[in-house]
């Protein structure tokens, strides 16, 4: 049972503490969990073009419609891609970029597709009215650095309702398809 101050004894308590400060605390501070560790990002580098297969910008033509499909995709799967059938994982808009900085973030967002097990992506580079009377540049960038992706198996130009001619479909490797492959051979 606690013992109970009388009010003179409290009294007088606090009237020899009134002017006392604390002390300066010398000892190690207590336990504070920290947040768990977090991955640093590596910068993502676009893939190299001096491999079996070089490609050469110039050797990229670039018309009102894109379309492009790696060999062994199916003339279907390239149908339902043109009709927009494949439901959109992600999408990034590059217009009103520029060139080298539209590359990066898309080799950011392709790493950031494939992370996610996207099937189906959508970029917008739009349709290069800022180029006056000459050839959108995004878009023939976007149309050449596709083309050195492995990940990418097709791309076409969107339907009207989701940016028509100024932004593409991109149809992704399924990395878990990949990944079971590569362990065969």
């Amino acid at each position: 049972m606690k013992k109970q101050l009388q009010e003179a004894d409290l009294e007088l308590f606090r009237e020899q503490v009134q002017d006392a400060e604390p002390l300066p605390f010398e000892g190690s501070e207590p336990f504070r969990s920290r947040p768990p560790p977090f991955p640093r990002p590596r910068p993502i580098e676009p893939p190299e073009t001096g491999g079996s297969v070089t490609l050469s910008e110039s050797e990229v033509e670039t018309q009102d419609f894109l379309l492009f499909s790696r060999p062994g995709v199916q003339r279907r799967v390239i149908a339902d891609l043109q009709r927009g059938a494949f439901p959109i994982g992600l999408e990034v808009d590059l217009h009103g970029l520029h060139a080298e900085h539209a590359r990066q973030i898309l080799a950011e967002f392709l790493a950031e597709c494939a992370h996610r097990h996207v099937r189906c992506a959508r970029i917008i580079h739009g349709k290069g009215f800022g180029s006056e009377g000459r050839p959108p540049v995004l878009k023939q960038k976007v149309n050449y650095w596709l083309r050195l992706y492995d990940q990418v198996l097709a791309f076409c130009s969107a339907t009207r309702r989701d940016g028509g001619t100024g932004a593409v479909y991109v149809l992704l490797r399924n990395p878990n398809k990949a990944a079971r492959s590569g362990a065969r051979s």
